[in-house]
């Protein structure tokens, strides 16, 4: 069990939350910090002492990149190594939410303090808005020390931050979490990365399959400079096996080094490859499977093991065992 937080770090990273009515449409604002302190101050929740940073300039969710993922690591582990913040809390757009929380599962492993990452639907500001009610449910769950590793925190539910995707763009109760279903493989060698890491960005592309996905928009995404392709197979991992093109083009893809994940399109899927012939055709051509894996996770957990600098083969090991609970499904 976690220890209950004696200092927090809050990190704003712009998201509806904060955001102000513009000329365009609703744009992220600075100065949250002054909006929370007055919040708490009238509501007169007891928290734990807080620290606040924010990215500069914010951002809607949008617009968030792989290297805000980095930024973001970087700033919790200086904000836990060095400025004595023993739980942090993540203020993020609800866009982008959940491949944020599945990424710094990853990249903050071993880290000695726990995350939670909330947003709300509606700006702080707005009538009847959720804002308040999730980031102080938010405090409150750090607070009680219900919190392990990389979670978040909305609608009132505490989910697991590599297991969670966005379903609804309209609605409170706007994020699920996949049931863990099975436990993934276990590794039997140790995981060499940590939060202390010395991250360099990679890049890791997506291709869903779909009736008339050919070889060229496959050799496309692999010749763009990515180090991973993540393919979204139909069911247990199955795919045009039968087109020698897109075969000989997965083959010479992972031939020349790139990582080739597989994760099923289906919300409750699980990759097992030799259930059909298609799945099979797929396994020989270098996928690796992501067992039942969101997108969201399979995306970050490559993203993470690239940039800790491991090698190909290292990859797919890793890819394939669990490391935080990601491998549901």
């Amino acid at each position: 069990m976690t220890q209950s937080p004696t200092r927090l770090l809050v990190l704003y990273t712009g998201g509806t939350i904060g955001m102000q009515q513009s000329a365009a449409g609703l744009m992220p604002a600075s100065g949250f910090e002054t909006r929370l302190r007055e919040r708490q101050a009238e509501t007169g929740e007891a928290l734990p002492d807080w620290i606040f940073r924010e990215f500069v300039p914010p951002l809607d969710s949008a617009n968030m990149q792989p290297a805000n993922w980095l930024q973001m690591a970087a700033t919790i582990r200086a904000a836990v190594d060095h400025d004595g913040c023993n739980a942090v809390l993540v203020l993020h757009g609800t866009d982008t939410l959940a491949y944020s929380a599945a990424a710094l599962s990853f990249l903050l492993l071993e880290l000695p303090a726990p995350v939670l990452l909330t947003g709300s639907m509606l700006p702080a500001a707005a009538p009847g808005s959720d804002a308040w009610d999730n980031l102080f449910g938010a405090m409150r769950a750090l607070q009680e020390h219900r919190v392990e590793g990389v979670c978040l925190f909305f609608n009132g539910a505490l989910l697991h931050g590599a297991r969670v995707s966005k379903l609804r763009s309209d609605d409170f109760d706007a994020f699920a979490e996949a049931p863990r279903k099975r436990q993934g493989p276990r590794a039997d060698r140790r995981l060499p990365m940590s939060y202390r890491s010395a991250w360099q960005p990679r890049g890791v592309a997506v291709l869903p399959l779909y009736p008339g996905v050919a070889a060229a928009q496959l050799t496309a995404l692999a010749d763009s400079g990515v180090q991973a392709l993540l393919l979204e197979c139909y069911g247990s991992g199955t795919g045009p096996a039968d087109d020698p093109a897109f075969v000989a083009a997965l083959r010479e893809a992972h031939a020349r080094g790139l990582v080739l994940g597989a994760i099923s399109q289906c919300p409750g899927g699980h990759v097992e490859f030799g259930v059909y012939a298609a799945g099979s055709g797929l396994r020989d051509a270098g996928l690796v499977s992501g067992g039942g894996m969101t997108r969201e996770a399979a995306l970050g957990k490559l993203f993470a093991l690239l940039a800790a600098g491991l090698d190909q083969a290292d990859v797919e090991y890793w890819f394939g065992h669990d490391l935080c609970g990601e491998m549901a499904g």
